[in-house]
């Protein structure tokens, strides 16, 4: 009976110890999460009354439980990289469903999505047109790898001061002669193909007292209008009430639209005896590639482009369980759902416990103060040890008996 007592103790401390060793091994695996052996003892009765005398029959590996615990987080010098800081879990899928993972070393491959090393896609919650992200869907990110298109200019914003003293020219206006004009002010616009041009807006003092004419050129074609501004003996702009010039449509290359400028001379004043444009501001961008990636901490992914705009591609799917312990485990660090965990609750980053996402970071194993591990390993071989020992003083009784006599 002691031979089977101690086997199971022997049994026991080699999985504790089999246990400690995979531990050990992943102390430098992003986003594992070590287990721990839990035991029972094995007590047989065969009949009533007997638990007063009763020796137990051993022990047995009742569970290999898996700790949840948060490892700590490192930075990288990846933006691919993201760590989780609370209960959520990044949701993947391939060709055989959904898993889940707390590894957060993502990648690109050729066609632009976002993988782990074993080529399982991250799930993020699409954006929608006015952006906002559809929590009901879950889709594969993808980076987008086409440029940004271009927008045209059609609206320059100036901020000006145009001198109070100034008088009209004594000649007709003319672009090249630059007494036949008091000021001008030159800017950048885009074609609809993102082309860059040179716009220039000229200011020509009126005979009328506070009355300005102005004139726009955009490649040194004129748009064939003059505008007039008019300010009141305070400075201030009077006419247009609204500040705006519109100017007619001018081609400028071919192949894009005409071009049709508006110029927002709100902030336009007349004081003083100095003229400055404090800003010139023409909206309209070229194209643009994709230059990075941003991940907030509610794991909304935004393509970064050249030309300084943003698109939001979605955010992040992370899930939770009602019982993380009931996780089936699979490969490469991994999840999947199981009856005992319940079915994922998929939410954002930022609500509840989902927790929130670091990006160019990882979570480190919680196995890694290896001085913890090696204690428990050298428990697990007292453990052998000892029952190792009780077999071999069982073998010298028995030894022992089997000697009786001779």
């Amino acid at each position: 009976m002691a031979f089977n007592i101690a086997l199971s103790g022997l049994n026991a401390a080699s999985a504790d110890l089999e246990v400690t060793a995979n531990n050990i091994a992943n102390t430098a695996t992003a986003g594992f999460k070590g287990s721990r052996g839990q035991f029972a003892e094995l007590f047989n009765a065969s009949g009533p009354n007997l638990s007063a005398t009763q020796v137990g029959s051993g022990v047995r590996l009742t569970n290999v439980a898996q700790q949840f615990t948060a490892g700590s987080i490192e930075t990288t010098d990846n933006s691919l990289d993201f760590a989780i800081s609370g209960e959520g879990f990044f949701t993947l899928k391939d060709g055989k469903g959904y898993s889940y993972t707390r590894a957060g070393a993502f990648q690109k491959d050729a066609n632009g999505f976002v993988t782990n090393a074993t080529g399982q896609r991250l799930q993020i919650f699409p954006a929608n047109a006015n952006g906002s992200f559809d929590n009901s869907t879950l889709s594969d990110l993808q980076l987008l790898t086409s440029q940004n298109a271009a927008k045209a200019t059609s609206n320059v914003q100036m901020s000006l001061n145009l001198p109070s003293d100034a008088t009209a020219p004594a000649t007709a206006f003319d672009p090249t002669d630059a007494t036949s004009f008091n000021q001008s002010t030159p800017f950048t616009v885009y074609d609809s193909l993102g082309a860059t041009h040179s716009g220039t807006v000229y200011f020509v003092k009126d005979a009328a007292a506070n009355v300005w004419n102005t004139r726009l050129y955009v490649d040194g074609v004129d748009t064939g209008a003059t505008q007039q501004l008019t300010f009141n003996s305070s400075g201030a702009l009077v006419t247009p009430a609204n500040g705006q010039l519109a100017f007619p449509a001018v081609t400028v290359s071919p192949g894009s639209n005409p071009m049709q400028l508006n110029l927002d001379m709100a902030k336009a004043t007349q004081f003083g005896n100095t003229y400055a444009a404090s800003a010139i501001n023409p909206d309209g961008y070229p194209t643009g590639i994709l230059s990075s990636i941003d991940v907030s901490a509610e794991g909304v992914v935004q393509a970064k482009y050249s030309n300084g705009q943003t698109t939001s591609l979605g955010q992040l799917a992370l899930a939770q369980f009602s019982n993380q312990q009931g996780l089936r485990q699979l490969n490469n660090t991994n999840w999947s759902a199981s009856y005992d965990s319940g079915t994922p609750v998929m939410g954002a980053a930022g609500n509840g416990t989902y927790g929130v996402v670091q990006s160019g970071a990882l979570e480190a194993s919680n196995t890694s103060d290896l001085t913890a591990q090696l204690v428990n390993m050298i428990k697990a071989q007292r453990n052998y040890q000892a029952n190792a020992q009780v077999i071999q003083a069982d073998n010298k009784l028995t030894q022992t008996i089997i000697n009786i006599g001779n």
